[in-house]
């Protein structure tokens, strides 16, 4: 097995309870750490028997700039269980998602949440 990790995507989009997390909007930062079996791509330097990054950040692009969500907890399960879908080799799925301007009555540096899929 070996781990592919993508740290500090950036995405603007419209998330959380409050209605005006959904008027204002605010970036949302995802963490992937994808452990993968390694079939032959260690081997045979294949891009075909691995998870491809791009296509990666694409899947998690789609989630967290499309349907509103109230919850990154939803948000993070989703990324998840997509990244797994798309790619079969993928085993465990820990998917970070981190929110920079919660809405909480004091100074805080961000608040995230992060999901493994499977459990």
């Amino acid at each position: 097995m070996y781990v592919i990790r993508m740290k500090n995507c950036a995405f603007f989009a419209r998330h959380g309870v409050l209605d005006e997390e959904e008027t204002l909007g605010q970036r949302f930062y995802v963490d992937a750490a994808l452990t993968v079996e390694p079939g032959r791509a260690l081997v045979d330097d294949s891009i075909e028997d691995t998870v491809h990054y791009g296509v990666a950040f694409g899947v998690i692009e789609k989630i967290i700039t499309g349907e509103r969500r109230f919850l990154i907890e939803a948000l993070a399960l989703e990324v998840a269980r997509a990244l797994t879908a798309r790619f079969p080799q993928i085993k465990k799925a820990e998917i970070t998602v981190r929110k920079p301007n919660a809405p909480v009555p004091g100074v805080l540096d961000h608040v995230e949440v992060t999901v493994v899929w499977p459990e």
